[in-house]
């Protein structure tokens, strides 16, 4: 009998994800169309930097959810993966074993002693190079799960600018339904904020009408957070329909310290605009643990719609792996190796 089944929390667990059901299968929802450029948008944007750190240090003093609750947190953090595999060794291979994790992104006998299998949980979506988007589109043929394109001169976005126009086409005509592109970090370091605006408008434009823009912003290489702030509003502005931390390559990644400007940025486009647009965190995210702080924040900053995975999502590889020990260890009261939940 397993751990989950003697304290009678099975059942709880199985409520718990049920109701929000229609919520954890992958769903679209309206693209940002953008906005005209408003550069007077710019000129009162702060950033305490101190109360930053002090907001999010809270974080780490409470006690996280556990037991049934903390389960169900993770199978939502699951659908909210964009898998990725971003190595210059990427093989058609592990592209498709990486899709078929996707599919089934937790095993087969957790999942039975969940009692979760009505779900048919995946993977909000698997990330990839150009070269393996036509591989990853027909190892996902016959579900809902989208294949992300990395683009623009991904991860320096330094590439002649005809030619990052045109890598975002190619990808969206080999079956892409993302984007993730790279911005133009002089364009932030020296406040050129209208060219800055034009390059992820057209990138937009690129991409047509039925496809999601994701604006990498490469927070760690910005300076300042008010330069986070500001580059995180214009990018909106210009129509990303998500905004996102890093490449992954950056000596700095995804923080919360990021997060936290980068989702109030995104509140505040919202009251100005109407228009809901999508985080993500990308790069260092390795633990369900630290999952559980980014879902805690996005929750209390913008509340449960942005615990979705239209409107959430992790850049991750190794998150799923460690999620799935955990959900074991809430089955049988056991942690398990790494190497029983293999992600490629």
């Amino acid at each position: 009998m397993t751990k989950a089944t003697e304290t009678g929390e099975k059942s709880n667990l199985h409520a718990l994800t049920t109701v929000t059901q229609q919520e954890i299968v992958q769903t679209g929802h309206s693209l940002n169309p953008g906005i005209a450029f408003h550069p007077e948008a710019l000129e009162n944007i702060r950033v305490n930097m101190s109360a930053v750190e002090r907001r999010n240090s809270s974080l780490k003093g409470r006690r996280t959810v556990k037991k049934q609750w903390q389960a169900a947190w993770l199978l939502k953090a699951i659908s909210c993966i964009d898998l990725t595999t971003l190595s210059g060794d990427d093989t058609p291979g592990r592209v498709k074993r990486l899709c078929a994790k996707a599919r089934n992104p937790v095993r087969q006998d957790l999942v039975e002693a969940l009692g979760i299998q009505d779900l048919n949980l995946t993977t909000g979506a698997v990330c990839v190079y150009h070269e393996m988007v036509a591989t990853a589109v027909d190892a996902l043929a016959g579900t809902n799960i989208p294949v992300a394109a990395v683009s623009t001169g991904f991860p320096a976005g330094l590439s002649p600018f005809k030619l990052r126009v045109e890598e975002i086409k190619q990808s969206v005509a080999a079956g892409a339904r993302e984007i993730d592109i790279v911005i133009t970090r002089h364009h932030v370091l020296r406040q050129n904020w209208q060219a800055l605006y034009d390059e992820v408008k057209t990138f937009k434009e690129a991409c047509g009408p039925d496809v999601h823009l994701k604006a990498i912003l490469a927070t760690g290489e910005l300076a300042t957070l008010r330069n986070v702030a500001k580059a995180s509003m214009v990018a909106m502005m210009a129509g990303a329909d998500f905004i996102k931390t890093s490449t992954g390559k950056e000596k700095t990644n995804a923080t919360l310290d990021f997060t936290l400007v980068m989702i109030r940025m995104i509140r505040e486009y919202q009251a100005f605009t109407g228009y809901k647009v999508g985080y993500k965190p990308a790069g260092g995210i390795s633990t369900a643990k630290d999952a559980l702080a980014y879902q805690t924040l996005m929750k209390e900053e913008l509340g449960n719609e942005w615990l979705q995975p239209h409107l959430f999502r992790f850049g991750a590889s190794s998150l799923l792996a460690d999620i799935e020990r955990q959900l074991e260890h809430y089955v049988t009261g056991q942690y398990s190796a790494y190497n029983r939940h293999p992600i490629a």
